[in-house]
């Protein structure tokens, strides 16, 4: 069984806000004891943040649902409910979050401690002391709570590396990165052995350390998706080096040369920048070809013959693209909340209202309450929908939904 995902759905929800209460205190002369019902608490929003302490999506293979808590529930006394927890979900490093539907991109949550919000939390909906004023001096309705955001995610990681080692099918990625590393690939001797990436942590004599990953091989059309090399390609792009392994005693006699030619075409069909990136070639698996006329580095794994020169060259390259590419501070982004009213034509000709307040003034009432109405429609005139719907060319008896709630527009007289 795989311990490795790198690519996987998620769902977040929000949680849902606490409804407002509708209580009244008992005083004497005050009309039904005065309002005293407090506010809800809102619900617990969902944060994704990267963590390097986690090695994978592993953990929303088999279990992708996230949710917030709930806000408490107002009560009497203007006793106001308590709020929803937070939850933070963490990611690894190099979490690519795309729109599930669409596929774009939404954030990058690239260094340790990177956080987004996925998904907002309902706000408390108020008590009924809340709309206490000089004509109406009772009210008898309260908000309800609103309901948390509820999004699918698709999260895709790329792994995080000083270098990534490239090379075809068993090519001797894996012997190498095990040769160097702690990391304890599965070796065998036939293609497509590697169906995961290997990440192996290389410290030198004057404790300088870099990351290699050891990527499944790639073959001709692997950027078209031929093979497995499409889903894996995605990993080198964060490599700030590359190692390019040819092997010097190819079971299918395609030279080093034509391996080369074969691996930076489909590299640069990928991602062309990844051609610009700075790349130490080798061939690999010397010990089996004792006389060869390759022209650089070799490296046998097995023999460890050329490993320390191979690992010195990587180093340098390695310092000086650390140098060009210094390191971010962790970011929070949120994602703003669309507060403007806008209005759109739906197929059937009715008209659709779209904005958090305005679809706050309904969802929240309720509107069988004859004073909750008033206050919905009110709002809804202080947000600036009649003026919209008029500019928009609603005519008389059109259909106008807002949300669930839907009613045929009216001019006020």
């Amino acid at each position: 069984m795989s311990n490795f995902v790198d690519e996987c759905n998620i769902n977040v929800k929000g949680g849902d806000g606490g409804a407002g209460c509708v209580a009244f205190r008992r005083e004497a002369h005050v009309a039904k004891g005065g309002p005293d019902g407090g506010d809800g608490g809102d619900g617990g929003s969902i944060w994704l943040v990267a963590d390097r302490n986690v090695a994978s999506l592993l953990a929303f293979r088999d279990h992708p649902h996230r949710k917030g808590d709930n806000g408490s529930h107002g009560s009497g006394g203007n006793r106001h409910g308590a709020r929803g927890r937070d939850l933070e979900v963490k990611v690894p490093e190099g979490t690519v979050v795309l729109d599930h539907a669409s596929r774009e991109p939404l954030v990058d949550l690239l260094h340790h401690g990177d956080r987004w919000l996925a998904a907002q939390a309902g706000e408390g909906g108020r008590g009924n002391a809340r709309f206490l004023s000089n004509k109406r001096r009772a009210p008898s309705f309260a908000e309800q709570g609103e309901h948390g955001e509820e999004r699918w995610l698709r999260l895709e990681l790329k792994l995080m590396a000083d270098v990534a080692i490239v090379g075809f099918p068993n090519v001797g990625k894996s012997t190498f990165i095990s040769s160097v590393s702690a990391a304890k690939p599965k070796i065998a001797n036939y293609p497509f052995t590697t169906l995961e990436p290997n990440l192996g942590v290389v410290r030198m004599d004057d404790k300088f350390e870099m990351v290699l990953a050891d990527i499944p091989g790639l073959i001709e059309g692997a950027a078209e998706g031929k093979g497995l090399g499409h889903q894996f390609l995605r990993h080198v792009e964060r490599a700030r080096v590359l190692l390019v392994l040819l092997d010097l005693a190819p079971w299918d006699g395609v030279t080093p040369q034509e391996q080369l030619d074969v691996l930076l075409a489909e590299l640069g069909s990928y991602r062309p920048d990844l051609l610009d990136r700075p790349r130490l070639v080798v061939g690999s698996r010397a010990d089996l070809v004792p006389e060869h006329d390759f022209d650089g580095l070799v490296v046998s794994s097995v023999t460890r013959a050329g490993v320390p020169q191979v690992l010195g060259a990587l180093t340098e390259l390695v310092r000086e693209a650390r140098l060009n590419t210094p390191e971010e501070e962790a970011v929070t982004i949120h994602r703003p909340v669309g507060s403007e009213v806008s209005i759109g034509r739906l197929d059937d000709g009715s008209w659709n209202v779209v904005g958090r307040a305005a679809l706050r003034a309904v969802a929240l009432s309720d509107l069988t309450n004859e004073e909750a109405l008033e206050f919905a429609q009110q709002r809804l005139t202080q947000l600036g929908v009649d003026a919209a719907l008029r500019r928009a060319g609603v005519q008389f008896g059109d259909t106008v939904h807002i949300g669930d709630f839907s009613f045929d527009y009216e001019e006020d007289e």
